[in-house]
C-alpha cells in the first residue's frame, strides 16, 4: 500500500461528502496542512490518525488502506452474496434482540 493511493481514496470520500479540507481536518482533529500532505501522498499516517480520518468520513479503515472493505457508500464490496444473506439474518437478530430489550424497561 502506498501512502499516495490511500491519499487519494480520502480525498475522494471528503469531495463525495462535500467536505473542504478544512472540515474533515477539524472533525479527524488533525491539520489542515498534514490532511494536504495526507492526501497528496507526501505523508504517512499512524494508525490513530487512520481511525480518526475514517470516523470523520463514516469510512472503514480497510476501505482508506486498501480500497477493500466498507466503502464509501457502507456496503461490504468484498462479501459473497452468501455472506451478505448471513450479516442481514445476524442484523435483524439484533435489531430483534434489542427490541425486545427496549419493551422490558
Amino acid at each position: 500500500m502506498t501512502n499516495d493511493k490511500m491519499g487519494i481514496r480520502i480525498q475522494e470520500l471528503r469531495k463525495e461528502r462535500n467536505m473542504t479540507r478544512e472540515e474533515l481536518a477539524e472533525k479527524a482533529e488533525i491539520s489542515t496542512k498534514f490532511l494536504y500532505e495526507v492526501e497528496m501522498g507526501k505523508k504517512g499516517i499512524s494508525a490513530e490518525t487512520l481511525l480518526k480520518i475514517s470516523r470523520a468520513l463514516s469510512s472503514s479503515c480497510d476501505y482508506l488502506l486498501t480500497g477493500e472493505g466498507k466503502n464509501r457508500n457502507g456496503k461490504f464490496d468484498n462479501m459473497s452474496p452468501a455472506q451478505m444473506k448471513r450479516l442481514g439474518k445476524i442484523m435483524k437478530l439484533i435489531n430483534e434482540f434489542c427490541e425486545e430489550k427496549d419493551d422490558s424497561n
